[in-house]
């Protein structure tokens, strides 16, 4: 069944939508988050700041349509990584999707630190955005549910905040032990790949691909 027709108000609607995030996306690659201003905005669009208001209801709208996209996009990358490398042993599929959100990261920085960086001052992000910032982890803890040893070990707190948290969030049911060890890796990895992403790297003579495989040898090689 082909999808409904829009109306044109509907199709100038998203065009509109659409052209204020790229020119905001500019002014984060530019000043960061504290640079996005609507009317700023507005204006390298030839429109009003009240009109685009109609599209955005303040700044912090406009963020988290950012927000969200990035999310969606980090998500799909990740997914699409486990996807395609369905076939490789469990292990090589989480050095695949890791790698993955290395790529993503380093071709839009500017993005990533939106997601990863330094919270907003002031913002509040929507339940919407905690959702999808969850699909990407999941991908990771589902990886990691198929390496769970046969006799795994028992149940810690973190566990059972990680169990709590997977049941509010999806419902998806996965072993404590790999919801921890995705969990682990989610954020042992996403170390280093700030430090790289800031530039902190420069002139140690370390290169940070290599600390990052490094890093995922170690999480792979390391008992349950």
């Amino acid at each position: 069944m082909s999808a409904p027709q829009r109306s044109p108000r509907e199709r100038y609607r998203d065009q509109t939508r659409a052209e204020a995030k790229q020119v905001a996306l500019e002014q984060l690659a530019e000043s960061g988050p504290a640079g996005i201003s609507v009317n700023a905005i507005a204006k390298r669009m030839g429109i009003t700041g009240p009109a685009l208001y109609r599209y955005f209801e303040n700044r912090d709208a406009l963020l988290s349509a950012l927000i969200v996209d990035a999310y969606r996009d980090v998500a799909e990358a990740v997914e699409g990584a486990a996807e395609r490398h369905r076939r490789k042993a469990p292990a090589r599929r989480v050095r695949e999707v890791a790698l993955e959100w290395r790529r993503w990261a380093l071709a839009q920085p500017h993005r990533y630190l939106l997601l990863y960086g330094t919270p907003v001052p002031g913002y509040a992000a929507p339940e919407e955005t905690y959702e999808l910032a969850d699909r990407a982890l999941r991908a990771l803890q589902a990886l990691f549910a198929e390496l769970v040893p046969a006799d795994p070990p028992p149940r810690t707190e973190l566990d059972e905040q990680l169990i709590a948290l997977r049941a509010k969030r999806s419902g998806e049911q996965l072993p404590p032990a790999a919801l921890r060890r995705g969990a682990v890796a989610w954020t042992r990895l996403h170390g280093v790949l700030s430090l790289e992403v800031q530039g902190q790297f420069a002139g140690t003579g370390i290169d940070p691909e290599l600390l990052f495989r490094a890093e995922l040898d170690a999480l792979l090689a390391e008992p349950w």
